[in-house]
């Protein structure tokens, strides 16, 4: 906790009280659409990439949100996003590490198609094939694009679209908080998430906007 901050206590009460009363998600929300529209897009996105994002969880948390992602070997949590094609974020989920991509899906993008009713396609890699693309249609009248790897090469590979997720992904390991999962509750650690992005974009919008020719 920096020097000049009330004790930490004190700080994780206002946290809280902003957390549940909506406010963290307000902030985050307002200071998405002055980022996006600064960049010359609309406010409300039309499109997304959704992605999930394993990680540690610290003793705190307890058996009931925790479990153990086999294809990843982490025993901890594992954060569900949603964001647009900026980066920015539009919804995230945090469950335990063994619930899987395509059930968590099918609730985040629904809380995400709810809140933003302009969204009509979706990114999502491999993970998210089977009946999840005919439920968004019906349900959501989303378009849901499962990217694939187009050649037989292993390891990490870069792929169209998938890439934008995996930036956010990294942006939010930058925030210390966030390198493990920290929080006893689910809701604190989604609004942790969101706290990290409206640090980042409000150092955003600080900088000096360069000027088009």
């Amino acid at each position: 906790m920096p020097a000049d901050f009330p004790p930490w206590d004190r700080v994780y009460a206002f946290f809280r009280r902003w957390r549940d009363r909506g406010l963290v998600a307000e902030f985050h929300d307002r200071l998405r659409a002055r980022v996006r529209m600064r960049e010359g897009r609309e406010a409300e996105p039309t499109a997304a990439v959704i992605d999930s994002q394993s990680v540690t969880a610290d003793a705190v948390v307890g058996s009931d949100s925790r479990g153990f992602d086999g294809g990843k070997l982490i025993n901890g949590r594992k954060r569900h996003l949603v964001v647009d094609t900026l980066g920015l974020l539009l919804g995230v989920m945090v469950t335990a590490a063994d619930v899987g991509d395509r059930a968590a899906a099918q609730v985040l993008l629904q809380r995400v198609a709810e809140a933003h009713h302009r969204l009509e396609l979706v990114w999502a890699d491999g993970g998210y094939t089977g009946s999840l693309a005919g439920h968004c249609l019906t349900a959501l009248a989303l378009v849901l694009k499962i990217i694939k790897r187009s050649d037989g090469r292993r390891g990490f590979v870069v792929l169209p679209k998938r890439w934008i997720v995996e930036r956010t992904n990294a942006w939010l390991m930058r925030t210390r908080r966030l390198a493990r999962d920290y929080e006893r509750g689910t809701t604190s650690a989604e609004a942790m998430v969101s706290w990290s992005m409206i640090l980042l974009m409000t150092r955003r919008l600080a900088r000096p906007h360069p000027r088009r020719a």
